[in-house]
């Protein structure tokens, strides 16, 4: 990876690229009577999966940029839950059948914050709304500090087989800068009951760019994570938004790392993992090169959604509770974000949603080229245009921002095939937003490029 390229192209602001277009142009426009129609329109052969947001935690991690609140009462999240059963039940029957389901994911926040008997409860309903594949992939995100043995059995009996830990860091410093303190020994602890329980997918997520981290520590970080085998890594930089959550302005700026701070980190997490027999997968997931997601980046059948990298090939993502987003063939959709607006839409009979996108035939071109640039590294644009009925001459010339990167050495434009060099691969959301047509640089509303 090159330092200079790091320094011109890292301080972009740009999108992660988990959908085209991004949620940020999503629009009022689209609403409760789209979505409805969207789903009574789904074919007869179509399969989804299915995406449950759980918004609550015990603390907030000040790094955090997702949609969660504290809670300390128990018995807001019963009700919020009862209120994922209802909007569950209410997709099912604009639907119109039980539906087949591949996928299952639990984001939060901190799904496993519910009792266990309430996870049972929850997955009992999406079987009874939905036809889950019994060979579906069910996944939950985990808060290692909090999960006890009465949780993993629960998901164990639900049928989870693939759980994603919170790492982050190591390091007792940054830990603290950050309010996450959590221990080697907690998170060893929870694999092995995981393991225990026949849960033997397990993902780590790492962040790097943290407030006092350094290459040291990142390499620490990705030994001790090492020890404990898991057969996913997911490697993030950190974001620095205070101006969209105002919690992370309690992390001193003063001690974030800049921008070629963060390559130097980016690039020894990496490599750390490839010496360890890891297959980097995109831009930042790495794993065992026998893991399903390795196969499917080596045979060129890897996607991106929502939870980043994913295997699921359906075209339909379920979207349940506050700020939850699915996507459909028609477009996009998301719920109400503020859990109280969400409750009282799903209470008054009422689809959640508050906006969305259509997507236009332009709109699902230049999805499909985003999304081979930032799963293969290249894109066959011939192929790409001819069969979405447009010419790769008129792409490549509307992608002005291609120009500089092709003449920094970042892409290689053989005909009218573009690949990111080798050196140069973290660039590649620089590189999918050459053909975003939604985007707007003067509005700084993501993360660092690197």
């Amino acid at each position: 990876m090159r330092a200079d390229l790091a320094t011109s192209y890292g301080e972009e602001r740009l999108p992660r690229y988990t959908s085209y277009p991004t949620a940020p142009h999503f629009s009022p426009a689209i609403g409760e009577g789209a979505y409805a129609q969207w789903l009574a329109e789904l074919p007869a052969a179509a399969s989804a999966s299915l995406y449950l947001h759980v918004p609550f935690c015990r603390e907030m991690c000040w790094y955090c940029g997702c949609h969660t609140q504290i809670v300390r009462r128990d018995g807001l999240i019963a009700a919020y839950l009862r209120t994922l059963r209802s909007e569950i039940a209410q997709v099912s029957e604009t639907i119109g059948r039980r539906i087949k389901v591949e996928h299952i994911h639990f984001g939060g926040g901190t799904p496993t914050i519910m009792a266990p008997e309430a996870f049972a409860e929850l997955m009992a309903a999406m079987r009874q709304a939905f036809f889950v594949l019994p060979s579906a992939e069910i996944a939950v995100e985990i808060d290692p500090r909090t999960l006890t043995a009465d949780m993993v059995e629960a998901m164990r009996l639900s049928g989870v087989n693939r759980a994603s830990l919170g790492v982050q860091s190591f390091d007792p410093v940054v830990q603290r800068a950050i309010n996450r303190v959590q221990s080697f020994e907690q998170t060893a602890s929870v694999v092995d009951m995981l393991q225990r329980a026949g849960i033997n997918g397990i993902n780590f997520d790492l962040i790097y760019g943290l407030p006092h981290q350094t290459v040291a520590s990142c390499l620490d970080t990705v030994r001790r994570s090492l020890e404990l085998g898991p057969d996913r890594f997911s490697v993030f930089g950190y974001a620095h938004v205070p101006a969209f959550k105002k919690h992370q302005r309690m992390i001193d700026e003063a001690v974030l790392p800049d921008g070629l701070a963060r390559h130097d980190q980016a690039c020894a997490i990496a490599n750390a993992l490839k010496e360890a027999g890891y297959v980097q997968i995109g831009l930042d997931h790495f794993a065992r090169p026998d893991d399903s997601m390795a196969v499917a980046f080596e045979q060129r059948t890897l996607r991106r959604n929502f939870q980043g990298y994913t295997t699921d090939k359906g075209e339909v993502l379920l979207g349940f509770g506050a700020s939850a987003i699915g996507h459909l063939p028609q477009g996009y959709v998301q719920n109400e974000v503020q859990i109280g607006a969400y409750a009282q839409s799903i209470a008054a009979g009422h689809l959640a949603t508050a906006k969305g996108h259509g997507l236009t035939d332009d709109d699902r071109l230049r999805a499909d080229i985003i999304e081979r640039i930032m799963c293969e590294f290249s894109a066959d644009l011939g192929d790409i245009c001819a069969r979405h009925g447009a010419e790769a001459g008129a792409m490549l010339k509307s992608a002005s921002r291609l120009k500089p990167l092709i003449s920094d050495g970042v892409v290689r434009l053989d005909g009218d095939r573009i690949a990111v060099a080798k050196d140069s691969r973290f660039l590649v959301r620089s590189v999918a937003a050459a053909f975003d047509a939604h985007l707007d640089p003067a509005k700084q509303l993501h993360s660092r490029a690197v």
